[in-house]
């Protein structure tokens, strides 16, 4: 349920869903290397007839790729991790990605921008529909799903959404949404997930347990939690504006000149004044000619996506150069000032 609240606060979908195959041991379990690459082959041989997918494999891709990967959230540090079985299949338009042999044999996703539940979920089910055809996964008619980590049991469905939450961050309201939300069976983590920090005032909603509860409970209850925390954003973003408003509008100005004339900028300078001109698109100060451009660009400049946009490797002052050159141009294009 898009509204004006969701849209300018959800950066994006994820629906995931985990999966084991029958009668093999768990990846962390599998000490055959055999074994685990009888997994990655079943996958992709299942996988071959329902649309096009990149391989990956973690021995074989550089250090670099495994982090642009990462910075896309496309892999797992678990999966990077694994050298030996570790694999990945990703579609052409990186909406889908099948992580094979992290915690379970078959990480499924399927990601959306903004507020998508539903169309995330309806790419992943379709996914899924392909790979138990194909394959006999682990089941068992009370617990449901079978996984490695019991949090996981039962529908293996875990539904997230990436939130930009400046306003209730910087008014000290997170603590008491994470204190409720977990109430609900819900949790809020990190920009890259669980132990991570909130980068750019990026926070994820997800549910926590996925055993007892349907996977049209899960989706709804996600849903439920968005739309609250979101208007809740968007009211305090709006309070603190009609307090203060020249104030508020000299923030976003000045980070829109800073992002727009600075000759060097590092990843967390670059965060900081992008969340302040996001407010300024929010609140009608400034206009987004692509909607979702300004999250694309928090992506494309992270430091492993900026080397393989550069097509070498850089050092940490080259690399701020080249990011303070490229978000210029790039955020010249996207906002409308006037």
């Amino acid at each position: 349920m898009m509204s004006e609240a969701t849209n300018h606060v959800a950066v994006s979908t994820r629906v995931r869903l985990a999966r084991n195959l029958e009668g093999r041991p768990f990846p962390a379990r599998t000490l055959r290397r055999q074994d685990a690459e009888d997994v990655v082959l079943s996958v992709r041989k299942a996988l071959m007839k329902s649309g096009e997918y990149s391989f990956y494999k973690m021995s074989d891709i550089s250090p670099v790729e495994a982090e642009c990967l990462l910075e896309k959230h496309l892999v797992s540090p678990d999966l990077i991790e694994n050298k030996v079985s570790g694999a990945a299949m990703i579609s052409a338009d990186e909406s889908v990605s099948i992580m094979i042999n992290e915690e379970d044999h078959i990480r499924q996703q399927a990601f959306a921008k903004g507020f998508a539940l539903d169309e995330a979920y309806k790419k992943i089910d379709r996914i899924d529909d392909v790979l138990s055809r194909n394959l006999k996964f682990s089941f068992d008619s009370e617990l449901g799903y079978l996984t490695a980590c019991p949090t996981n049991l039962g529908t293996g469905l875990r539904a997230s959404v990436m939130l930009f939450l400046p306003a209730l961050t910087t008014c000290n309201a997170m603590k008491d949404i994470i204190r409720e939300v977990s109430r609900l069976g819900l949790t809020v983590r990190g920009a890259m997930g669980e132990g991570t920090s909130a980068e750019g005032y990026l926070y994820q909603l997800s549910n926590e347990v996925t055993l007892g509860a349907t996977e049209a409970r899960i989706l709804q209850s996600v849903e439920d939690a968005t739309v609250k925390i979101c208007e809740a954003e968007m009211r305090t973003r709006r309070i603190n504006y009609e307090r203060a408003p020249l104030l508020v509008k000299d923030r976003c100005y000045r980070a829109y000149g800073i992002l727009t004339n600075c000759a060097l900028l590092n990843t967390q300078e670059f965060l900081k004044h992008l969340a302040d001109v996001k407010i300024g698109v929010s609140l009608g100060i400034f206009q987004e000619r692509e909607k979702g451009g300004l999250d694309d660009l928090s992506i494309r400049v992270k430091p492993a996506c900026l080397n393989a946009l550069a097509q070498k490797d850089l050092t940490e002052t080259e690399r701020d150069g080249y990011r303070a050159e490229y978000v210029k141009k790039m955020i010249k294009n996207l906002i409308i000032t006037e």
